[in-house]
């Protein structure tokens, strides 16, 4: 019974990410108001931001509406592995045992055409590449200001997010982060992150 309620709590979280980046979210608000974790934890956590998580990795589907691209030309094949491998080509490696189980985090939005939400004016994915390396050097300082230069559905606070919902990629890189630390550009299926774990 537990187990089936976490893996439908972790569903609705994806699903609940997913809404909030494809409709661009709180800009640097950093609220939310839905419950925090499916784990264990949730009574505890149920005062903190929303944990919410990442979309399913299906990268230009026909969303439909608001501009969104729709396409599945040769752009879309070149996302396939988007959030599966790290920028050098490989694959992330696992997680040490004293990961985190969950995090708090903030994240920069850098889109790029083909990526889940992006519109059809949207930069190339070598743009975006270049941006997000230079929006991750200030990052590194003043992640507000970096934010600012992201796009729509940038955020200093996303809220808590368990393991087990993102890309491996994008995993790695966020549960792999000291507390306060700021990762260099990752590609996922919604563009370049740049996140800064918060707790």
């Amino acid at each position: 019974m537990q187990r089936s309620t976490a893996v439908i709590y972790t569903l609705f979280f994806a699903g609940a990410l997913a809404f909030v980046i494809a409709n661009g979210g709180p800009k640097g608000s950093g609220a939310a108001s839905a419950p925090a974790d499916a784990g264990a934890d949730a009574d505890a956590d149920a005062g903190s931001p929303a944990a919410t998580a990442a979309g399913d990795g299906d990268a230009g589907s026909d969303a439909g509406g608001d501009g969104l691209l729709q396409e599945s030309g040769p752009e879309q094949a070149a996302r396939s592995d988007a959030g599966i491998t790290l920028l050098s080509g490989e694959a992330p490696p696992g997680l040490p045992a004293e990961a985190p189980k969950k995090v708090r985090f903030g994240v920069v939005l850098i889109q790029y055409r083909g990526a889940q939400g992006a519109t059809q004016n949207a930069r190339s994915k070598d743009a975006a590449l270049a941006l997000a390396r230079e929006l991750a050097e200030v990052a590194k300082t003043d992640f507000k200001a970096a934010i600012g230069k992201g796009d729509k559905g940038s955020t200093d606070d996303l809220g808590y997010l368990p393991r087990g919902v993102l890309e491996p990629a994008p995993e790695y890189e966020l549960f792999s982060l000291p507390t306060g630390g700021v990762s260099g550009p990752v590609d996922t299926p919604r563009g370049f992150w740049i996140a800064r774990r918060i707790e």
